[in-house]
């Protein structure tokens, strides 16, 4: 309508003037309601094609959407482990920071598991000792054997020295006994040796290992046990919350509630504009942006990035091959806004459904010495009519209220 009003005022004002005051005609009687298209055919036409004209221009350079808002990330408030509500900290709506106790499970049974892995440590500490013992016992027979050998063989040698002499002092079953005391000595030695390694291996080796083994499973039951108990991860705050002592919370069927935290989802706005608006948004372009949460206001907005993707294209994997015409709505290009200005959005709560508009600012080209007269023009009058635009919005800004309690029937 405003679009209409101002080419009107160039084309068919003008072209009734001329008719009233050159050809003399009166508004009334030579031009009437059923004359007007005849008596100002050519201001209406060049009104209707002017009127067309700008508002391609407007909405091709300075492209607008009612389809922004601020999508915030919410954190499901839920065990590992399924189990009943021993104690409940705190209540719905509740603000909480990152590690405050939200509620505890019953814990018996882990607790027990922990106790059980406590126990088992101390037994292998107990078993070490006596290994420990073992070891000493076994090196000292070890010693025993290896002197018995000793001595049963400087005896061997010195008595068959007197019998290779012919000594009568010594016989030859004495000499025998002698030969097969000495395997024996040397068995005892080998089977002392062994036992001793043995002793040795299951102090360095075995024990170390389930030592390990017993500090892992005591590890495990305090994580375990650790699981019972429900912190937040985040700062946030706690909604659709309603636990109480005695509930019985599922992983899987029953989550206890949500938590919003408390960064996601501000400072951030994600517009979804035409597709044929894809090749005049840019990062850096200005934005301005009215939401529903707070009309009447107008924030100003600055394009920071644009989603190389449009989320009409994807696809997830299946047996049926995907056809496009199918596709019913041809997508969005997203456009990742923040405030041009610290805190600007601070008055808007995340989520908001908002309307945008975004502006060509060619202020860099105008200034290049080397424009030509027609590309000068054609720019500042790109520019220029980016202020009808913003003035469309603050309409729309104005009239939201009334539009949406008023005219639309929702209240």
């Amino acid at each position: 309508m405003l679009e209409f009003l101002a080419c009107s005022m160039l084309t068919i004002f003008p072209d009734f003037l001329f008719r009233r005051y050159w050809h003399g005609k009166r508004l009334g009687q030579d031009i009437t309601l059923f004359s007007m298209w005849y008596e100002l055919r050519y201001g209406l036409s060049a009104c209707f094609i002017l009127t067309v004209s700008l508002i391609t221009l407007i909405f091709y350079f300075h492209p607008s959407t009612t389809s922004a808002s601020s999508y915030f990330r919410t954190v499901t408030i839920l065990p590992e482990l399924s189990g009943r509500v021993v104690e409940v900290n705190v209540e719905n709506n509740q603000d909480v920071t990152e590690g405050d106790l939200i509620f505890r499970l019953d814990d018996s049974r882990q607790r027990a598991a922990v106790a059980t892995a406590r126990a088992a440590m101390v037994e292998v500490d107990a078993g070490e000792l006596l290994a420990r013992d073992d070891l000493r016992v076994a090196q000292a027979n070890l010693d025993a054997a290896e002197a018995a050998f000793e001595q049963t063989k400087d005896e061997f040698e010195r008595k068959n020295t007197l019998y290779q002499e012919n000594s009568p002092a010594v016989t030859v079953r004495e000499v025998e006994r002698l030969e097969n005391l000495i395997q024996e000595r040397l068995a005892a030695v080998d089977a002392a040796h062994s036992a001793a390694e043995s002793a040795k291996h299951r102090v360095e080796i075995q024990l170390p290992a389930q030592k390990d083994s017993a500090r892992a499973a005591l590890h495990q039951a305090e994580v375990e046990l650790d699981k019972m108990s429900i912190y937040a991860g985040q700062t946030g705050r706690i909604e659709q919350f309603d636990l109480r002592v005695g509930d019985y919370i599922n992983p899987i069927l029953r989550p206890a509630g949500i938590l919003v935290p408390a960064d996601t989802g501000r400072g951030r706005f994600q517009a979804g504009f035409s597709q044929l608006t894809a090749q005049i948004l840019k990062p850096g372009m200005l934005a301005e942006m009215s939401c529903i949460s707070s009309p009447m206001r107008v924030t100003p907005m600055v394009i920071v990035e644009i989603q190389d993707v449009i989320p009409s294209g994807q696809i997830r994997p299946t047996d049926t091959l995907r056809d496009p015409q199918n596709d019913r709505q041809p997508g969005t290009v997203i456009a990742y806004m923040e405030p041009l200005y610290e805190g600007g959005t601070d008055h808007l709560p995340p989520g908001s459904k908002c309307e945008v508009n975004a502006y060509t600012n060619n202020h860099e080209r105008l200034q290049d010495p080397d424009i030509g007269t027609g590309e000068f023009v054609a720019l500042h009058v790109i520019d220029t009519v980016g202020y009808a635009h913003a003035l469309i919005l603050r309409f729309r800004a104005i009239m939201m209220p009334f539009r949406l309690l008023v005219f639309s029937g929702h209240h």
